[in-house]
């Protein structure tokens, strides 16, 4: 299952791609695709059904959100913050944060490790 995640990922080098369109919507669900992964961290495209979240949690290292369509409310540290297509917010590491779906909405999150 692993190798054919990473041939998966393989097949989308050297393309032009639309992230909007490496994840589809699901009724009452939050889907993801890990697009890249590496030693130095991951990017991943979600799509969250109106409703839905990530409930409070931390990360050991900083977090790029980039919303590419709809719009999601994310605390960072019980600071919210509405983020809408187009917007990024870089979530620090060892800060509690969340997020919570205004509607539908897909974003790119680049995970970086230190």
């Amino acid at each position: 299952m692993a190798e054919d995640r990473a041939a998966e990922r393989e097949k989308l080098k050297g393309r032009v791609l639309d992230a909007g369109n490496l994840v589809a919507y699901q009724e009452g669900s939050v889907v993801s695709r890990e697009i890249v992964r590496g030693g130095a961290g991951t990017v991943s495209v979600f799509a969250f059904d109106a409703g839905e979240g990530l409930s409070e949690h931390t990360a050991p290292f900083d977090a790029l959100v980039h919303v590419i369509d709809g719009a999601v409310e994310v605390s960072i540290g019980g600071e919210p913050h509405e983020v809408s297509a187009g917007g990024m917010i870089i979530m620090p590491a060892g800060i509690p944060h969340s997020l919570n779906a205004l509607g539908r909405f897909k974003m790119v999150l680049t995970l970086i490790k230190e």
